[in-house]
């Protein structure tokens, strides 16, 4: 009986030694017992940089992501890549926000939906000292250490440009633009508005409607304002979901060389439309590169490097004439 006794005793002892194992000298739970999420997401000896996109649904963001991939590789970081389903889901978005946060990551490549909802939680990536790096759509506030952007007001501006002479410096247009919410919307609707008010008289825009950056929303919206302005001669359409809305509406309606189309960022639809003369052309951003120095300049933040308050990631006008050549192409994605 004593010795059946002692033999449980000793299994007892080595059972609770084995548990207690796990633990470090102040009873945290040690490396090895952390959760796979937390493991999956900062391995030890790697920096972790969670990014966080407007989307995920267009080929634009792809292409940040492969951008971004390219220069975690080279640095010898860890990144994830994520977006809402939509880019009408804020909501959704700060969520992601938060649970980056909850991670503790040296550092987070932000673009924004709603440039004012995510101030708050900037805040506390600011006072967990957590580097915020904003690309493509900035936010309203001093908090990101940078921002890794097309000039989009600037880019409109040239779409304007190439609308007027297009359409021959009169008549009436529409915007079909993906929101009124983030830097991106606004600064792409407000450029291409300014341009036009400014410097040419005798056109018109009739109307902007804000179709998410949905295509076949944007494609409604696009058809209802044809319908109401029979006289319509272009549309601009603010991003590549907008765009393609408004190539399908056009195509749909069999208003082929009546109206022109004008688009911005690139994708399979667009460059076929652009090919096929159905749009007239497009501003194109550098979708690669704005993913590869969002997360150089999260690097170089997270390791108390200076870092430019603003990094330009540059446009490009195509259309038929140089669709083909190596800038254009450079910059392309489908």
């Amino acid at each position: 009986m004593k010795k059946a006794w002692l033999i449980a005793l000793v299994a007892l002892v080595l059972i609770v030694s084995a548990c207690g194992s796990n633990k470090n000298k102040d009873g945290n739970a040690s490396p090895a017992a952390a959760s796979p999420s937390k493991a999956a997401a900062a391995p030890e000896g790697k920096m972790y940089i969670p990014i966080i996109s407007k989307g995920f649904q267009h080929q634009f963001w792809q292409a940040v992501k492969i951008g971004a991939e390219k220069a975690a590789a080279e640095l010898n970081v860890d990144i994830t890549f994520e977006g809402p389903e939509t880019e009408a889901q804020v909501d959704k978005q700060l969520e992601m926000l938060q649970v980056a946060l909850d991670k503790k990551p040296a550092a987070i490549g932000f673009a924004a939906l709603d440039s004012q909802a995510s101030i708050p939680l900037l805040k506390k990536a600011q006072e967990g000292k957590i580097p915020v790096v904003a690309f493509d759509s900035g936010v309203d506030s001093d908090i990101p250490v940078s921002a890794v952007a097309t000039d989009n007001a600037v880019a409109a501006g040239v779409a304007a440009d190439k609308m007027a002479e297009l359409i021959g410096g009169a008549g009436e247009v529409a915007i079909i633009a993906h929101d009124q919410t983030s830097r991106t919307g606004v600064d792409r609707r407000d450029g291409f508005k300014k341009r036009i008010e400014e410097k040419y008289p005798n056109i018109k825009i009739v109307d902007i409607q804000y179709g998410g950056g949905d295509h076949l929303k944007s494609t409604d919206l696009a058809k209802a304002i044809m319908q109401a302005h029979p006289n319509l001669k272009g549309i601009f359409g603010t991003n590549e979901g907008s765009a393609i809305g408004v190539i399908n509406a056009v195509s749909e309606a069999k208003m082929q060389g009546k109206i022109t189309v004008i688009g911005y960022d690139s994708g399979k639809a667009q460059i076929d439309a652009i090919k096929s003369g159905l749009m007239a052309g497009a501003v194109s951003q550098n979708p690669v590169g704005i993913g590869y120095e969002t997360v150089k300049a999260a690097v170089a933040a997270a390791k108390g490097e200076t870092v430019q308050p603003k990094i330009d990631s540059g446009f490009v006008w195509y259309d038929k004439t140089n669709i083909d050549s190596d800038e254009v192409k450079a910059v392309l994605y489908e």
